[in-house]
């Protein structure tokens, strides 16, 4: 596996334009979960914007307790600290849409890389045709002093090669070198990450959903398709995926049961999707 050049706060520093996002970074050589140091961090009182970098990741995190691949020197693993102050209805469909206003900044900035049009896998998932590219983990936790925040997970597969992954992974994960041909400046990456994702939360802020949620629903390639929706008691259901609500939902509509039998319509706020055809 070909590493490549270290991650450097100086490199980052010397581009970034954010406001907020990633003005203060811990960057680690090695680390057991991104995530799991972001949340402790926010709980110690960090700061909005508070971003956790690490080369590699030892017990690296998806959604569902998954292990992410995180093999050192190639790719992106970042989380971030969210603080924002929301009365309690914005605060619902914001907590519903930040993974999802997070994969389309992530989307935005893995193009600029050169590669071809990134799609979304409703809630989280990224991908490049059929293979994923990309995740996002979003967590809540809370401190005494401060309250609550939010962290924002995002692993990236940016310079791995098809051997580079497990044999597991070869067929159903990608990576932008794969993609283009060309080896990636993760910096530059990161930096754009940063800004793009930056750009999305004040968007939510300042101007709602409007204009996001009709970006989502077109770069979203779980709509139309027949999906298995997994939820979090061990349910599965079969249907197809018809809309994505105000709220970040998904509009899942089963097939009828038997001839002439009435179509069941859920409304899915989390679920592990799988696209059936």
């Amino acid at each position: 596996m070909k590493h490549t050049s270290p991650l450097t706060l100086d490199e980052i520093e010397r581009t970034l334009a954010t406001r907020s996002l990633g003005r203060r970074i811990e960057l680690r050589d090695r680390i057991d979960s991104t995530n799991r140091e972001a949340m402790a961090l926010g709980q110690a009182d960090a700061e909005h914007g508070t971003l956790v970098l690490a080369d590699s990741q030892t017990a690296g995190r998806g959604r569902l307790g998954r292990e992410w691949f995180s093999p050192p020197g190639i790719n992106l693993y970042a989380s971030i600290v969210i603080r924002t102050t929301l009365d309690t209805q914005r605060l619902s469909q914001w907590l519903s849409w930040l993974p999802l206003m997070t994969a389309l900044g992530t989307a935005e900035a893995i193009e600029s890389a050169g590669a071809a049009r990134v799609s979304l896998k409703w809630p989280n998932d990224l991908l490049i045709g059929d293979r994923k590219v990309g995740g996002i983990l979003c967590e809540s936790g809370a401190s005494i002093r401060t309250g609550p925040f939010q962290v924002i997970g995002i692993g990236i597969n940016v310079n791995g090669e098809r051997a580079s992954f497990p044999r597991g992974l070869r067929d159903v994960a990608t990576s932008i070198r794969q993609e283009t041909g060309q080896e990636v400046d993760r910096h530059r990456l990161l930096v754009r990450l940063l800004e793009e994702l930056e750009l999305c939360l004040e968007e939510f802020l300042t101007r709602g959903i409007d204009r996001l949620a009709v970006e989502y629903r077109r770069r979203c390639t779980t709509l139309g398709k027949t999906v298995k929706a997994v939820l979090a008691d061990g349910n599965e259901y079969v249907g197809t995926a018809e809309g994505i609500g105000d709220d970040g939902s998904l509009t899942m509509v089963h097939e009828p049961p038997r001839p002439g039998g009435r179509s069941e319509v859920r409304q899915l706020r989390a679920a592990d999707i799988t696209h059936l055809r």
